[in-house]
């Protein structure tokens, strides 16, 4: 079998035993500076180099590569290059292929293969540090002599620039590639963050931030022993935004938020554990919580949601300011966020924007960004003739979340997400515009018919049962698909007849 065979091809083959880990294609952001308040927004920051070659794809063989710029031990540039291919699943194919990639001379850093979607085949993927473009071309040239019936549907070789398709995670476990790719690290401050002057809060920073570094998927979360001056700085704002929720937060917080207190503790007197938190969300709609150093870029972390994954900071703000962060920390993530995360409708949502992030352009992920903004972190929601907020950036903010409801002061407009996503907005101030949806599932349809609009040669699909994502762009999984579909439409309607008759 392949896969009892790979693990002997791959002493031979790796000079490396650690999996290379990828580093994703980005459009940075940066936090949000406003009193009791902590955001992601667009602001442009340095990243790595990065660049998408020929994503390939037919029924009997598929070749993908991705290139990262780096630096090797000397000095000179490299390219750390990934190839996905598929072979069919037949005596001696295994053979063949690593005795090809021998041939080609390149030293390999991961090797990994599952069974793949395709009937009687196996996807393989490879990591190889590449000495120049031309390198990897050769590379790709190579294996197309041994994988054939390669077809070419985006990448450099094309004269459709806009085809170009980034890369993106296929498996929740490619994940943990996010946990060095961050932004700016939470342990890292501001010359004007509160705790900038204060060696005890930066080392507490530092430790718990290394939580998230050593974390991987499949871990349990580590436990936080918050200190009592943590404790005490939770509370405060606790029990400053509790006093606000009853008359300012949507039915479906208000609805959430009590069970949160019974499953999770939620409480003035304790700050609840990421994982005992991702445990209830999970039971309730699917999603979990995983740590994370800092902040990522927006295509990484609007990734995860495609995987339902919530990326949490677990530190929190400095003591001397309780109402105000400049980055997010446990209050906002726990407050703001997590509480709609147990609401099947608003879930569904936060998935379609994750889904609709996964290989769009870089263009079209900043539009996405700004849906997200002004939605899942400043969106306000009409509930009969009232107004009430659902943002986790306007729900984590005692005096933005009056402002937001209350103020005569901003406009508020109707959501529409092709005019929500080219909406310029302050990240120094009160937001001057709102967008007010009528409802969660209105705002997934609204999405979802906009991202349809995107310049992405194929469709998506998240599989929970092997939390996957499935690339529809050949008939063959077309109609795997489409036999799902009517199972489960045959099973709606055996349920209908059963239930309204």
């Amino acid at each position: 079998m392949l896969f009892n065979r790979l693990s002997l091809a791959t002493l031979h083959l790796c000079r490396q035993s650690a999996a290379a880990r990828s580093l994703f294609a980005a459009s940075p952001e940066a936090a949000r500076r406003s009193p009791g308040r902590s955001h992601v927004s667009l602001t442009q920051r340095s990243a790595p180099t990065t660049a998408t070659i020929p994503f390939r794809s037919c029924l009997g063989a598929t070749v993908r590569a991705r290139m990262v710029h780096n630096k090797g031990p000397d000095g000179q540039d490299l390219i750390k290059t990934t190839l996905f291919f598929t072979i069919p699943d037949k005596v001696g194919a295994l053979d063949d292929v690593l005795a090809n990639i021998r041939k080609l001379n390149i030293s390999l850093t991961r090797i990994e293969s599952r069974p793949s979607k395709l009937t009687g085949a196996y996807d393989f993927f490879i990591d190889f540090n590449a000495q120049s473009r031309d390198h990897v071309k050769n590379v790709v040239a190579g294996f197309k002599s041994f994988v054939h019936d390669v077809n070419v549907i985006t990448g450099d070789q094309t004269s459709d620039i806009n085809k170009r398709v980034p890369w993106f995670p296929r498996k929740i476990a490619d994940l943990d590639s996010f946990a060095d790719n961050v932004l700016s690290y939470g342990a890292e401050l501001d010359a004007d963050h509160p705790g900038f002057h204060d060696p005890v809060y930066r080392e507490r920073r530092t430790e718990i931030t290394n939580i998230a570094k050593n974390y991987r998927h499949g871990d349990k979360v580590p436990i936080v022993q918050y200190t009592k001056q943590e404790i005490e700085t939770w509370g405060l704002v606790f029990n400053k935004l509790n006093k606000l929720y009853e008359t300012h937060a949507c039915k479906e917080y208000r609805f959430i938020l009590p069970l949160l207190v019974q499953n999770c503790d939620f409480r003035e007197d304790n700050i609840p554990q990421l994982q005992d938190v991702s445990n209830f969300i999970k039971d309730c709609t699917g999603w979990t919580i995983r740590p994370v150093q800092g902040l990522l870029s927006s295509r990484d972390f609007l990734n995860g949601f495609a995987f339902r994954v919530f990326h949490s900071s677990q530190y929190i703000r400095h003591h001397s300011e309780p109402l105000y962060t400049p980055e997010p920390d446990v209050c906002h993530e726990l407050l703001g966020h997590v509480p709609l995360f147990c609401d099947p409708d608003f879930s569904d949502f936060a998935q379609e924007i994750g889904l609709a992030s996964l290989g769009c352009s870089d263009a079209d992920l900043e539009k996405l960004a700004r849906i997200y903004w002004f939605t899942s972190e400043f969106g306000l929601l009409r509930e009969g003739s009232e107004l009430k907020a659902y943002g986790a950036g306007l729900l984590s903010s005692f005096g933005e979340l009056e402002y937001s409801v209350k103020s005569p002061e901003p406009e508020r407009r109707p959501f529409d997400p092709d005019v929500a996503a080219v909406t310029e907005y302050p990240i120094t101030k009160y937001q001057p515009i709102y967008y007010v949806a009528e409802g969660f599932k209105d705002m997934k349809s609204r999405v979802k018919s906009y991202a349809d609009s995107f310049n992405r040669p194929f469709q998506v699909r998240y599989n929970p049962l092997t939390e996957t994502i499935e690339v529809l762009d050949n008939k063959d999984k077309l109609l795997r698909y489409a036999s799902n579909i009517r199972a489960d439409l045959a099973r709606l309607s055996s349920a209908m007849e059963k239930v309204l008759h």
